[in-house]
């Protein structure tokens, strides 16, 4: 019996997660990029980061997503500590959700859910219908997940050890909160704990005063993943995830306080005990996020306190181009260099990380460096859209030279972000794969980056100043950096040839030559536009 009982319950968890993870993926294609737009456009009212936070953990189905999602954009500077601490309490709203869902009786559409899921996912004529395929189709997998486990944890009901054990909980609710924060955090996803809860009590098998400790404890355990992705970010990033801890366990101890009233309350809420139980997941959030919206101010400060240091924040979106201006172009196109330099700054700052990532396997870095990336690309559009919109104002012939030659900078600037992501995903795939590379390539490796970055630094300098002469030596340069790349590309194809070098690292230290080769190309490019103007 022990034996069908894990492998009942295991396997329907399986379904389960399954079915939140393809869900998920379907309503996040469904959705396009927007969802991943929404955290950056967030402005300082915090109702506003709520329900950011709700819509946001709705499409990826996880708080904990969200909140590892918060944490990536505070450590790039991206959000301050109230948006990320508004963002993240509208994260635990948003995970009740699937418990809402999952509480009602509604086994009988798991089999038609799949079998329409699978025919959209499979069959749809637009992309559009095979992303709401897949949504449905992991809807139904979810359900089928619920039945799973409901069903093979009924012979739970005979043995007197389980139901001694429900009793503690009931009796010692700090017992119940712990468990349940230690199979969240096994599992990391409060949705999939919750499920399980409500799985049993399905089948009579967990009575609603048990059942209530074990929901608030998976509240506290899914935010170990914060903890987890915080380690080693910078202080806004940790600043983070400290929040979303203290959030759930100062709101646990406050439910404790007033255990009998809120639970109480609760029951009045529905007739049946899985209603209950989602309606306390819900009822615990909405009751904390109302608290602690009415002292945010002074829970920030409580945070700032215990993780002290300074908090860099970084504009997301330009920082110079004012359309204000539009009407005075020397004045904008002085604004639009400025933020090209500011470009230049971060693309530089990326391709730097990149290579820590190859050279010193720092995984840790990926997702700043994503972040920057985006940043990069956002700031690439914003500036072409306001170059445009300069155009179409009266301007000599060498200001209008000057757009297009800023334009040209822009694209640039872009380019080089794409090929530091590309070195920081060859990087991620020889950690990941463990490819020996030997002490000969990476120095060989590190020598031909000095080279590359200090042209790029020389490229960026030479457009700031108008700096001619040193233009012309990152032009020079250029051309000792092909012949030394094509010399390295040559020697190292002979280590393959004669087996000194194993053939997948070769693939990708060829690879890494031709992305930092075009990273020099890029900045003669900038380096020529000095030359132009």
């Amino acid at each position: 019996m022990f034996w069908d009982i894990a492998f009942s319950a295991v396997g329907g968890l399986g379904l389960f997660l399954f079915g939140i993870q393809i869900m998920a993926s379907g309503m996040q294609k469904a959705a396009g990029d927007r969802f991943r737009k929404i955290l950056e456009v967030l402005t300082n009212k915090p109702v506003l980061g709520v329900l950011t936070g709700v819509l946001v953990t709705f499409l990826v189905q996880s708080s904990s997503t969200a909140s590892v999602m918060v944490v990536g954009f505070a450590n790039a500077g991206l959000m301050n500590l109230a948006q990320a601490i508004s963002v993240i309490i509208g994260a635990n709203i948003g995970t009740t959700v699937t418990a809402q869902i999952i509480s009602f009786d509604i086994g009988i559409v798991a089999f038609p859910a799949i079998g329409i899921g699978s025919l959209l996912n499979f069959f749809g004529p637009r992309r559009t219908h095979r992303y709401i395929g897949q949504t449905v189709l992991g809807f139904g997998l979810l359900f089928l997940g619920m039945i799973t486990m409901s069903t093979g944890m009924m012979p739970l009901r005979e043995l007197d050890a389980f139901h001694n054990m429900l009793l503690q909980f009931s009796a010692y609710p700090i017992l119940g909160i712990l468990a349940g924060a230690v199979f969240t955090a096994m599992i990391q996803s409060s949705s999939a704990a919750t499920g399980v809860i409500i799985a049993m009590t399905l089948q009579d098998l967990i009575p609603f005063d048990s059942a209530v400790p074990l929901v608030l404890g998976t509240n506290i355990g899914t935010s170990i993943t914060a903890i987890l992705a915080s380690i080693g970010a910078n202080v806004a990033a940790r600043r983070a995830a400290l929040s979303h801890v203290l959030f759930n366990v100062i709101g646990v101890a406050l439910a404790l306080a007033i255990l009998g009233p809120f639970t109480d309350l609760v029951v009045q809420t529905a007739d049946t005990v899985s209603r209950q139980v989602a309606n306390t997941h819900t009822a615990f959030n909405l009751l904390n996020t109302i608290i602690f919206i009415a002292f945010l101010k002074y829970f920030t400060r409580l945070i700032c306190y215990i993780v002290p240091g300074e908090d860099e924040k970084m504009d997301f979106g330009p920082k110079y181009l004012d359309k204000r201006i539009l009407k005075t172009p020397s004045v904008a196109l002085g604004g639009a260099r400025q933020e090209l330099l500011r470009m230049g700054s971060i693309a530089r700052e990326m391709l730097e990380e990149s290579m820590q990532v190859f050279l010193k396997n720092d995984l840790k870095k990926i997702k700043h460096i994503v972040q920057m990336e985006e940043l990069v690309d956002g700031l690439e559009k914003e500036i072409n859209i306001y170059l445009s919109d300069l155009s179409q104002h009266s301007m000599s012939q060498q200001q209008t030279k000057l757009i297009a030659n800023l334009m040209s900078a822009a694209n640039d600037l872009e380019r080089i972000g794409d090929h530091a992501e590309n070195i920081m995903q060859l990087g991620e795939m020889k950690a990941e794969e463990r490819l020996p590379f030997s002490n000969t390539a990476l120095e060989e490796i590190s020598e031909f980056y000095k080279t590359i970055n200090q042209m790029l630094v020389d490229a960026l300098t030479a457009f700031e100043t108008g700096d001619q002469e040193l233009a012309e030596r990152v032009i020079e340069k250029d051309k000792v950096v092909d012949a030394q790349e094509k010399t390295l590309r040559n020697e190292h194809i002979d280590r393959i040839n004669v087996k000194k070098c194993y053939p997948s690292a070769g693939v990708i230290y060829l690879d890494l030559l031709s992305n930092l080769e075009r990273v020099a190309d890029h900045s003669q490019n900038i380096a020529e536009l000095v030359l132009e103007e």
